[in-house]
C-alpha cells in the first residue's frame, strides 16, 4: 500500500512538473515583455526598441536600468561609428556632393562624441552608484546635443533628389537616427525617473 502511494505521488509529480516549469517560464516571458514595453513605450520607434532590447533583457545580460541605458547607447554608438566609416573619406564614393559629404561627416562626428560622453557618464553611474552629483545634468545636456545632431542628420537630406548611392547612405542615416532617437528617449526616461 505504501509503495502504491509513493508510486501515485511520483506519477503526479512527473505529470505536474512540465506544467510548473512551463508556467514559470511563460510568467518570466511576460515579465520580460512588460519590462521592455515599459521602457520602449515613450520612444519614437517602439517596435525597433522592443526588437533591440527583448533578446538582451531575456538573456538576463541586463540587470539594472543603467545597464539597459548603457546597452542602447553602445548600440547607437556602433551604428553611428559604422556610418562614420562610410562618410569618413574626404570624398566618399557614394556621395557626389562634397558639401553634403562634409556636413554628414561633421554631424556624425559630433553625434559620436556625444554618445561617447553619455556612455562615460552611465559607466560612472554603474561604478559609483546613483549618488554622483551633477551627473544627471551632464546626461541631460549630452542627450540634448545628441538629439540635435540626430535631427540634423535627417535634415541634411530633406528636399533633395537622391541618387541611388545617396539613397543608400540615407538609409544608413535613417537607421542611425532611429536607433539614437530611441536610446535618447530611454535616457530621458531614465533621467526623469531618477532626478
Amino acid at each position: 500500500m505504501a509503495a502504491n502511494n509513493k508510486l501515485i505521488i511520483l506519477m503526479l509529480l512527473i505529470c505536474l512538473l512540465p506544467h510548473i516549469i512551463f508556467s514559470s517560464a511563460s510568467a518570466q516571458e511576460l515579465d520580460t515583455k512588460a519590462y521592455v514595453d515599459s521602457w520602449c513605450q515613450d520612444t519614437k520607434y517602439p517596435n525597433l526598441c522592443v526588437r533591440s532590447l527583448s533578446p538582451v533583457v531575456r538573456s538576463l545580460a541586463i540587470q539594472s536600468p543603467q545597464e539597459l541605458v548603457l546597452f542602447l547607447l553602445k548600440e547607437s554608438l556602433n551604428t553611428t561609428a559604422f556610418l562614420l566609416k562610410e562618410v569618413a573619406n574626404p570624398k566618399p564614393p557614394n556621395l557626389q556632393d562634397k558639401v553634403l559629404a562634409k556636413q554628414l561627416r561633421l554631424t556624425v562626428t559630433r553625434l559620436e562624441v556625444s554618445l561617447r560622453r553619455m556612455i562615460g557618464i552611465i559607466t560612472k553611474l554603474l561604478l559609483r552608484g546613483n549618488g554622483v552629483g551633477g551627473v544627471y545634468f551632464s546626461l541631460k545636456r549630452w542627450t540634448s546635443e545628441a538629439l540635435a545632431d540626430a535631427e540634423t542628420l535627417m535634415s541634411v537630406f530633406q528636399g533633395r533628389g537622391l541618387s541611388k548611392s545617396e539613397a543608400t547612405i540615407y538609409g544608413k542615416v535613417k537607421n542611425v537616427h532611429e536607433t539614437v532617437s530611441n536610446a535618447l528617449a530611454i535616457v530621458q526616461h531614465y533621467v526623469n525617473t531618477r532626478h
